[in-house]
Parts: structure tokens; C-alpha cells; sequence
């Protein structure tokens, strides 16, 4: 007989040791979070929330969480082996039908009723939009984002693009630092590396006079993707373990607060602290705060992002986020012939119409129900796609020169001259 307690008569483990849910679960709050990013990001373009804008920030940290969690349980369940053509088809039917769809109905909006000025520099970025390179082709080409952000109808795809690169080089790497019993581990140390690089990179690039370089950056914004994608490892996932249900709510609560502080006094290119850690910290908050979240979804926080109507603004995020700076932009103050509240209100009723449209149309169909999009044919279907849009790209008559650009009344007042110009802010 050994003298092992039997297990039958262990002291049980209290609720408060619980292990964390684990990643694969539906977390309810985190669709409430990102309903959260999504609305923040609206109120800041519509010139109503100046913080609104580390919406993306809190966009990337989940992505990085939730992809990771993903990679990571199929390397478990495969001996570190991952189907890297099945991950990115399945990130391909995510992301790009909705991507197309707002893409070439934007370029049509513009080509029948859009000011010209917004039409000619669309052209000039629908190549780089298709490449997935949109952030460095605007950092190339030194469109400042929070001085000419809005003269570009494409130019919160920065964003977008930022995470689709990600999405491309990430999974190699965890294919390789997953492999072999400490995965996990490997895993976790290539985030915190990765993270420490970036915020490095970020400090040394950082000009206080334009800070799009380092804002827009793939390098200098991967701390938020890592940050995230190393919550979602083993190491912290024990480390959460330790943090019992009800500490994790009270933890969860008191970031949330910090959080919202943040985003209340955060003024873009105004807070030069934000490129000297500042957005590398609110990374940190984030990432702990969706760890909590899972530790403790049910806690009163986790309620509160729970219901309804914030999980169904996250659900529709990623429609929403495409296609609300393009209506911004085309229903401008002038076209309108209205201002402040009116104008918000009306934008955003427009733009939650169209993300609804698109996720019921296309999101979910093609994502959900399509069997053709699978496989083969899937990316014969994504190889169509592209051709049409390259061929609408080219079919749409370029602007002449000059013509539409400069409105000689609103140059003599010292407004914008771009016609359907909003006030600045830029785009995310």
C-alpha cells in the first residue's frame, strides 16, 4: 500500500484554484471588448473621443491572443506540427470577401458620386491595399497619419494590414519555437523578445514631428500582437492559475478603470509619451486585463462586457471598422450640409448598416456556409477575386490633374482644400 493519500479523499481544490478556461472556449466578455475598441475607434474619427484611437491598439493585443491560442493548440494536438496552408485559408475566408467587397464598392461610390480628390489618391493605394502592404506604402510615401489621414479613403487599412503580415509570419515562427516538450515555453520567450525588440525599435525611430513611422510600422506595433500572443502561452497561462477567480474580477475591474483613464487623456501626436512606452504599457493593461477575462469571465465585469449589445458591435467589428471611414469620408460635413452630433449620428447609423449588411451577406456565408470557398476552389474563388478587382482598379478612369482639387473659396478661409476633407485626426 502506498502512502499516498487516495485521491478520493484529497482535500477538493477550492474554486478560487480553478485552472483558467481554456483558450478554444467562447469568452463572452471579449466580444463585449472588442464591441468596446470598435466604438472608440468610431467616436475618435467622428471627432467626439480624442483617445478612441487605441481601439486598435486593444484590437491587436486580442488578435495576437487569439490567433496564438489557436496555433498553439493545434502544434499540442498535432506534436508541434502545423497546417500552415489550412491556418492561412481559414484567415483568408475570415478577413478577405468582407476586404473585397469594401474595396470595390468604395472605388464605385467614389467613381459615380465621390469628390475626385478622393477617387485619385483611392487609385494610387488600391495596389498596396491588395499586397497587404498599405502601411508602409503610406509611410513611404510620407502621408502623415494624423495630419493627412483623411484625404485617404483607404487609409485605416494600415491596420489591417498590419495584421495580415502578422498573420503571414507568425505561425512560422511558432512553427518552429512550438516543437519539442518546452513549446510552450520557446514560445513565450520569442514573444517577450519580440516585444522588448519592438518597443526598442519604436523609442529609437519615434519623431516627435510626425510620428507615422513609427505608428503605422509593422516593427514598431508588433508589441501588441506579442504581448497579446504571449498571454495566450502556457507559462502565463499557469501564472494565471495562481490568481484565484474572484482576485482575477478585482484585477480585471481595476485595469479596466486604468484602461478608460487612459483613453480619456491620450491626445494622438499630442502625447509624445505615447511612442516613449506609453502605448507599449496600455499593451500590457490590455493583455492582462483579456487574461483576467478568460480567468474570470462570469466576475460582474465580465457581465457587463457580456451583454447584448456590446457583444453584437464586436461580432460586427471587422465590417464596421471597413467600411466606417470610407462612409465618413464620402458623407462629408459639406455633402451633407450638416455638422456635429447631426453628422455623427447619421455616419454611424450609415456604417453600422453597411457592417451588418456585409456580415450577414458575406462575412458569414462565405465564411460559415461555403463550401466552395474550401480548399482548391477556395483559392481559385480568391484568385478570381483579385483578378476582378485588379481589373476594376484599372477600368476606372483616373482624375485629371488639377481637376476637383483645390476649392479657391475654402483656400481663401484657410479651410482644407481637399474637397470632403474631415477635421484632423487622421485614420486608424
Amino acid at each position: 500500500m502506498t502512502s499516498r493519500t487516495p485521491s478520493c479523499h484529497r482535500r477538493p481544490r477550492s474554486r478560487a484554484a480553478a485552472p483558467s478556461p481554456p483558450v478554444g472556449r467562447h469568452i463572452a466578455p471579449l466580444d463585449g471588448l472588442r464591441g468596446l475598441a470598435v466604438l472608440g475607434v468610431l467616436f475618435f474619427h467622428a471627432g467626439h473621443f480624442s483617445g478612441g484611437f487605441l481601439g486598435v491598439d486593444l484590437f491587436f493585443v486580442l488578435s495576437g491572443f487569439l490567433i496564438t491560442g489557436l496555433l498553439l493548440r493545434e502544434a499540442q494536438a498535432h506534436n508541434g506540427r502545423i497546417d500552415l496552408l489550412g491556418f492561412w485559408g481559414r484567415r483568408a475566408r475570415r478577413l478577405l470577401p468582407a476586404l473585397a467587397v469594401m474595396i470595390a464598392g468604395t472605388l464605385l461610390l467614389l467613381w459615380a458620386f465621390g469628390p475626385l480628390s478622393l477617387l485619385r489618391h483611392a487609385l494610387d493605394d488600391t495596389p498596396w491595399v491588395l499586397a497587404n502592404l498599405t502601411n508602409w506604402h503610406f509611410i513611404a510615401d510620407q502621408v502623415g497619419y494624423w495630419q493627412a489621414g483623411d484625404t485617404r479613403v483607404f487609409g485605416h487599412l494600415w491596420s489591417i494590414a498590419v495584421e495580415e503580415q502578422f498573420y503571414l509570419l507568425w505561425p512560422l515562427v511558432i512553427g518552429l519555437a512550438a516543437r519539442g516538450q518546452h513549446g510552450g515555453r520557446c514560445v513565450a520567450a520569442v514573444a517577450v523578445t519580440g516585444a522588448a525588440l519592438s518597443l526598442i525599435v519604436m523609442m529609437a525611430l519615434t519623431n516627435p514631428a510626425d510620428t507615422t513611422r513609427v505608428y503605422e510600422g509593422t516593427d514598431t506595433r508588433a508589441f501588441s500582437l506579442l504581448l497579446g500572443a504571449l498571454m495566450a502561452t502556457a507559462p502565463a497561462s499557469r501564472l494565471m492559475d495562481r490568481l484565484g477567480e474572484r482576485a482575477a474580477g478585482w484585477w480585471a475591474l481595476t485595469l479596466a478603470c486604468g484602461i478608460g483613464a487612459y483613453w480619456v487623456t491620450a491626445d494622438g501626436q499630442s502625447s509624445p509619451s505615447l511612442f516613449h512606452g506609453g502605448l507599449f504599457l496600455h499593451a500590457v493593461a490590455a493583455a492582462l486585463l483579456i487574461a483576467c477575462l478568460v480567468r474570470a469571465p462570469h466576475t460582474p465585469l465580465g457581465q457587463i462586457l457580456s451583454t447584448p449589445g456590446l457583444r453584437w458591435f464586436g461580432l460586427i467589428s471587422y465590417s464596421l471598422y471597413l467600411w466606417h471611414w470610407p462612409v465618413y469620408l464620402m458623407l462629408s460635413e459639406e455633402r451633407l450640409g450638416m455638422a456635429g452630433w447631426a453628422r455623427t449620428a447619421l455616419i454611424i447609423g450609415v456604417s453600422i448598416a453597411a457592417a451588418a449588411v456585409s456580415k450577414s451577406l458575406v462575412e458569414d456565408p462565405i465564411r460559415f456556409r461555403a463550401p466552395w470557398a474550401k480548399g482548391r476552389a477556395g483559392a481559385f474563388a480568391l484568385l478570381v477575386t483579385f483578378i476582378a478587382l485588379v481589373a476594376l482598379w484599372a477600368l476606372i478612369p483616373e482624375p485629371r490633374t488639377g481637376v476637383g482639387t483645390v476649392d479657391v473659396t475654402r483656400l481663401a478661409s484657410g479651410a482644407p482644400t481637399e474637397p470632403g476633407a474631415c477635421p484632423p485626426g487622421g485614420a486608424l
